[in-house]
């Protein structure tokens, strides 16, 4: 999911009238209020080397229906070579607004793609996709029998989305071998914390557990916020953003607050070189020791949080390399219900590093193997319950 600046907040709350002459000459009108955004507002002011007001009147004699509109305008963002500028029609755009909110209609995974393949960021928690066996970083060949060579990840979500209670069939490659998953659709309420420990691990009773699967919900940092107080007698905490693809900004900061003290935790540069930095402002919820768990599903608002924690010497990161999005997108909502998500800022962790298409390494790397997986053996939080149970004992000392 995409990091959004924190304007987003008003989105669920805004309704825009469509007036009824809004036909013909709209469509073109819609194409051009895109291409402006574009000229004014995204992060590579070169447009991805090339002279944008090619694009202006490119379509004019051409455009004449909503599809028409809509072919067109995917088809300008796609010359800037970013799958996380997007365009969403009303169905898209309502659907995502429905996350938001905090839930959604599917199987419960976020894709994108990488080097022309179309790869699963992670499946959220307690999903069909989760409970099916679909993993980070597996490769969707397949969806329903139709190949994904040449997607946009826009037409892959609509062909995995579907009525409730129907069956999507996804051929997954994982490293070299090919698995068939037949996954069967429904309603997702998007709880984003969990205090449940996972795969029968035994953590050392002084440590307390707080598993954040996404930072899409408005509620998150408040869920987060209670399950924190609610183990406010725990001498030490494991912070769970594995296979956490992200959301809100504007979480990264209010959680990244709860650990930090008039911290740095992230900065971000427009298109203009302008810098902001973004710092925690109020008092700090524990100064007890932490550990973060990340994997290669840690995208995004994750990657901010735990940059957060690790570069202000807050916490300790085990687990893999994380997925590697450096880069915030805006929300834009358009006049026929439509909207275009556009990347308008790079980021930075405290320390000036740029993460995008890297991800952040962790202190201590502890890789899960298909093994350990299969056979529930959580090595990564078994690291983690002995080297915060160290942590707490020599704070005890």
């Amino acid at each position: 999911m995409n990091i959004m600046k924190k304007s987003v907040f008003a989105l669920a709350a805004l309704v825009m009238a469509i007036p009824p002459s809004f036909a013909a000459e709209s469509q073109t009108a819609l194409y051009d209020q895109v291409w402006r955004l574009i000229n004014t507002k995204y992060v590579d002011s070169s447009n991805n080397m090339q002279d944008w007001s090619k694009w202006r009147r490119k379509y004019d004699n051409y455009i004449k229906t909503d599809e028409d509109s809509y072919m067109a305008i995917r088809t300008m963002l796609a010359s800037l070579d970013d799958q996380y500028t997007r365009f969403l029609d009303p169905k898209e755009f309502a659907e995502e607004t429905s996350s938001i909110r905090g839930s959604l209609k599917g199987i419960g995974v976020q894709i994108g793609t990488r080097d022309g393949k179309l790869m699963v960021i992670a499946p959220l928690e307690d999903t069909p996709a989760e409970k099916a066996g679909i993993l980070a970083d597996d490769e969707i060949i397949e969806i329903d029998g139709e190949s994904t060579k040449g997607i946009t990840v826009e037409k892959a979500a609509d062909k995995i989305k579907g009525e409730e209670g129907t069956t999507v069939t996804l051929v997954i490659k994982r490293k070299d071998e090919l698995k068939t998953f037949h996954i069967r659709r429904q309603e997702i309420e998007l709880k984003a914390v969990s205090t449940k420990v996972p795969n029968d691990v035994k953590l050392n009773p002084q440590i307390g557990y707080v598993r954040l699967s996404s930072f899409i919900s408005k509620n998150a940092a408040a869920e987060f916020e209670k399950a924190m107080i609610d183990q406010a007698d725990k001498k030490g905490y494991i912070i769970d953003l594995r296979s956490n693809p992200g959301g809100l900004l504007t979480n990264a900061v209010l959680i990244s607050n709860m650990f930090l003290s008039s911290k740095v935790v992230v900065s971000t540069v427009d298109r203009d070189g302008y810098k902001e930095t973004l710092r925690t402002m109020k008092p700090v919820l524990t100064n007890k020791p932490l550990v973060v768990l990340i994997n290669k599903g840690s995208a995004s608002a994750s990657e901010i949080t735990s940059g957060a924690l690790h570069d202000n010497g807050r916490a300790v990161l085990i687990g893999e390399q994380s997925f590697g999005k450096g880069l915030v997108q805006e929300i834009n909502k358009l006049p026929d219900g439509s909207g275009v998500n556009i990347t308008i800022q790079k980021y930075y962790t405290p320390n000036g590093t740029d993460i995008n298409k890297k991800g952040i390494t962790p202190d201590i790397i502890v890789e899960l193997t298909e093994d350990d997986i299969e056979k529930k053996n959580d090595t990564q939080l078994i690291r983690a319950n002995d080297v915060l149970t160290k942590m707490i004992n020599k704070s005890n000392s």
